[in-house]
């Protein structure tokens, strides 16, 4: 990062100065520093026991929702160090141990805020964000691949239509959501797998997006109702961060319009292409 902003995310530790707090949670089980060490190593990163401008990447080893209470710890000191030099324009980057752990598997961790607590000396809180454990890193277009002619060419024809739909859908809401300045986000890594997520306020929005090209179009529509339901319900039990609004998006507008009080009756919010209405 060489101390400039980033865009909120840690994208890889490939090339990254660390710097470690002590022992980090990485998906339930404590992991001693030196372990988090050769971790980084073997993924291309180097690390440095002392904090300085050296660091890109400070991993922190609390809890994200908790402050650091005891500033003669020695995480506490390297935190506020952390904070003290994004005061003065150089900017270190902070995951906590569920970033790292994104990290470790291949998938962008977010940079995390910190804020000083008001009256008190050397406390650092590393804020938790809504969505936490249920949105991943920033949603990528994927490119739809073509297929040679053949034997199966009309089935495959059937295909790349709905999922160039799918994309495409994708696509615009990307845009759509980036007019008002809100991220459209994949899935974190160890949440429901669903299509597109983002977060307003309390909320964090999960959508399944159904493309109806060359499909029953009451086949895919009742496949996204339970697909959607079915995550949101997962993400309920699993007291996430965050209320969990489930959404319905589809390529565009239904032939049937029970569809929209349906959905509405089931707490889903349903929207297309190209408005995306309600999103």
């Amino acid at each position: 990062m060489d101390g400039k902003l980033c865009d909120g995310w840690v994208h890889s530790l490939n090339g990254q100065t660390l710097c470690f707090t002590g022992k980090v949670l990485i998906d339930g089980a404590w992991t001693v520093r030196k372990d988090c060490e050769e971790i980084a190593q073997q993924l291309g990163a180097s690390w440095k026991s002392d904090f300085s401008r050296k660091i890109t990447v400070f991993v922190h080893g609390d809890l994200a929702s908790q402050a650091v209470t005891d500033p003669h710890r020695e995480y506490s000191k390297k935190l506020v160090r952390a904070a003290w030099e994004r005061d003065r324009g150089y900017h270190v980057c902070v995951v906590d141990g569920d970033g790292f752990a994104d990290l470790i598997d291949g998938h962008p961790a977010r940079c995390r805020e910190l804020q000083r607590a008001h009256g008190i000396d050397d406390h650092v809180l590393v804020l938790p964000q809504t969505g936490d454990g249920i949105l991943g890193g920033p949603l990528q277009q994927h490119r739809v691949g073509r297929h040679e002619p053949g034997a199966l060419a009309l089935d495959l024809a059937h295909l790349d239509k709905g999922t160039e739909a799918h994309e495409s859908t994708i696509a615009a809401l990307i845009e759509h959501l980036a007019r008002q300045h809100v991220e459209l986000r994949g899935h974190a890594r160890n949440a429901p797998r669903f299509d597109a997520g983002w977060s307003r306020g309390d909320d964090v929005f999960i959508a399944e997006v159904k493309s109806l090209t060359g499909a029953s179009e009451d086949q895919q529509i009742r496949l996204g109702i339970g697909q959607v339901l079915y995550y949101a319900h997962q993400l309920q039990l699993a007291r996430t961060r965050g209320r969990v609004r489930p959404v319905l998006v589809l390529e565009k507008q239904p032939t049937d319009p029970r569809w929209t009080s349906l959905a509405e009756t089931s707490g889903i919010l349903l929207t297309w292409a190209p408005d995306f209405a309600g999103c």
